[in-house]
């Protein structure tokens, strides 16, 4: 499924796509291959490294990795691989894996009649939950090579916002 043009980015300021890669709770690896267009299992990660909150991207975007733009999708229960979900902007995690800056923009689903709508900005997040976040990327591939990922911070909305703008500009130039 071609992602990038059926769905796009969304509408600047003030929703985007995400498209989940790796549920909540998984240790399943699951990356969407923009060539062949189709997701891959790249790895099984210990179940110590599950992921704390659902993983995905948004089309239509290109990260200073070269990957597309990566989400973390905050959500009660798992959401599945390839579900696209129309999502609001809360804020980014500021992440480096290795040497490249690989944000991770924070969002929500738009119609979350559950716990959604009384998330509207990184402040409504607990700290317990920030801090298990940073937690994870900071360790997750420890089994592997130690130090080599850092949680340098957190933005809010408008620091999003400004790096979703550059990566929507990267895809379009090398598209």
């Amino acid at each position: 499924m071609d992602f990038d043009k059926l769905f796009g980015f969304g509408e600047d300021g003030k929703y985007i796509y995400t498209v989940v890669e790796i549920p909540k709770n998984s240790s399943h690896k699951i990356e969407f291959d923009r060539d062949k267009k189709a997701f891959v299992l790249d790895r099984v990660e210990p179940s110590i490294f599950k992921k704390p909150v659902n993983y995905g991207f948004i089309p239509a975007t290109t990260d200073e990795d070269n990957d597309p733009l990566d989400t973390l999708l905050i959500s009660d229960e798992p959401i599945g691989t390839g579900i696209v979900v129309k999502s609001r902007v809360i804020g980014v995690l500021d992440f480096v894996d290795g040497d490249e800056n690989d944000y991770k923009i924070i969002c929500v689903p738009e119609d979350d009649r559950h716990s959604g709508k009384h998330i509207n900005n990184l402040g409504d997040l607990t700290e317990q939950w920030k801090q298990q976040i940073e937690y994870h990327f900071n360790h997750y591939k420890d089994l592997k090579q130690v130090g080599t990922t850092n949680v340098k911070g957190w933005g809010d909305a408008n620091a999003a916002w400004k790096i979703i703008r550059g990566c929507v500009e990267k895809y379009k130039t090398e598209s």
